[in-house]
């Protein structure tokens, strides 16, 4: 997806996605134990849903068989998170104000990161790789204050504030396809901005791709590199197009469906949010896969 000479915004047409091709998959309001107000969701390679809870809950899903586990607990508040290719789960916890590595097959849990070189994260908010193994690391900074900004650290666990350019509460984040650059929501700005992936590897200067809703949160590119933004407020689901075209892939104005859906994954040819704003995850029925996961090393 090229940058844009011009900001666009969304455009006022009818969603092409009807309610028809939306569900919830699973309501975890009284189930026990209880899906906590997740906002973080990652797919394993097995397809298998895992979440975070308001106090740190980590919990693992089946889809199939709509069984619930908690199987972690960072004794925080879990934000995005995000598998590198080796299985291992990667975890943003805001109260700690850390990176997390959970182990899924032993259930061991360990603080990756706090700092890099010298800086303290402020609010670590979404992790996302590339396919050399180097993690990605939004930093939200403070409430209405930009800074910087997106962190990365390499597979051996060294840092380096990587993008030092000001954010307005940096959140969700995509790497593009093909590697060429990495998509950074800033919620306050109520836009998505792309940050070109240098010959090697340092950050080009940000640009601005689009205005999206009010608050945007999440990101996920589909298999035809076009790319997904849930968004807090208003209650919705955008698509933009490698063009820079935005449409509005599906609204919910009574917050039924989708109730303030923050980070967006795909699972075969379906999208899946999760909703801060009640305990439920939905199924968006896009018909398209998202872009392919890092191989599994052999």
């Amino acid at each position: 997806m090229p940058p844009v000479e011009q900001v666009v915004r969304v455009d006022g047409q009818p969603a092409p996605l009807s309610a028809a091709h939306v569900k919830i998959v699973y309501d975890g309001t009284m189930a026990t134990p209880q899906l906590d107000h997740p906002e973080g969701l990652a797919f394993d390679h097995a397809g298998r849903l895992y979440c975070g809870g308001e106090r740190g809950q980590i919990f693992r899903l089946s889809l199939e068989d709509r069984m619930l586990e908690q199987v972690g607990d960072t004794g925080g508040f879990c934000l995005g998170m995000a598998f590198d290719a080796a299985g291992d789960l990667f975890i943003c916890d805001s109260r700690h104000a850390a990176v997390f590595r959970f182990r899924p097959d032993t259930g061991k849990l360990e603080r990756f990161a706090e700092e890099a070189a010298g800086r303290r994260l402020r609010i670590p908010n979404f992790p996302a790789f590339d396919a050399q193994g180097n993690l990605y690391v939004s930093d939200s900074y403070e409430f209405k204050e930009p800074g910087p900004g997106i962190y990365r650290f390499t597979p051996d666990g060294r840092g380096e504030l990587w993008c030092p350019e000001p954010l307005n509460f940096a959140n969700g984040l995509a790497v593009a396809p093909d590697g060429s650059a990495l998509y950074v929501v800033e919620s306050f700005a109520r836009s998505v901005s792309r940050v070109p992936i240098l010959a090697h590897g340092e950050a080009g200067a940000k640009e601005h791709v689009a205005v999206v809703g009010t608050v945007p949160d999440g990101l996920a590119f589909d298999a035809e590199g076009r790319l997904y933004v849930s968004c807090y407020e208003p209650s919705a689901v955008y698509r933009l197009t490698p063009d820079g075209t935005v449409e509005t892939l599906f609204h919910d104005p009574e917050a039924i469906l989708l109730c303030h859906p923050t980070n967006c994954a795909f699972r075969g040819t379906a999208l899946y949010t999760v909703n801060l704003g009640k305990c439920h995850i939905t199924e968006l029925a896009i018909g398209v896969g998202g872009a392919p996961l890092p191989p599994v090393p052999a």
